[in-house]
């Protein structure tokens, strides 16, 4: 705020004009303490409110952490269940020649004997 120089209008009644002068000096300075304790008041609840949201933020970057960690596990017990999965149908696919090439046996042992 700039500073205020007060002028008093009426020269001529100088302990009048301090009077006045006092009264809207005390008024300014009761103005700006009210308004320096109001400024105050929000600064605090403004760093509390600060303090709220990192303690929040830090919540989260952990549950983050825990979720990075759980999709990191999935995805290699995804891996080792996709490899499974490949053995198996190598197995079944295996297994299956096995069985046709079994049967094509069978069935021309059946065709020479009819």
């Amino acid at each position: 705020m700039a500073p205020f120089i007060a002028v008093p209008e009426n020269i001529g009644s100088k302990k009048q004009g301090m009077g006045t002068l006092r009264r809207d000096g005390d008024h300014q300075i009761e103005e700006m303490r009210r308004r320096n304790e109001e400024l105050e008041m929000e600064l605090k609840k403004g760093m509390e409110r600060e303090i709220t949201m990192r303690a929040e933020l830090e919540r989260t970057k952990e549950r983050l952490r825990l979720v990075e960690d759980a999709e990191e596990m999935l995805c290699s017990q995804l891996g080792e269940l996709e490899a499974e999965a490949v053995l198996h149908a190598r197995h079944y696919q295996l297994r299956i020649a096995e069985l046709s090439a079994q049967l094509a046996r069978a069935q021309s042992l059946l065709g020479a004997l009819a």
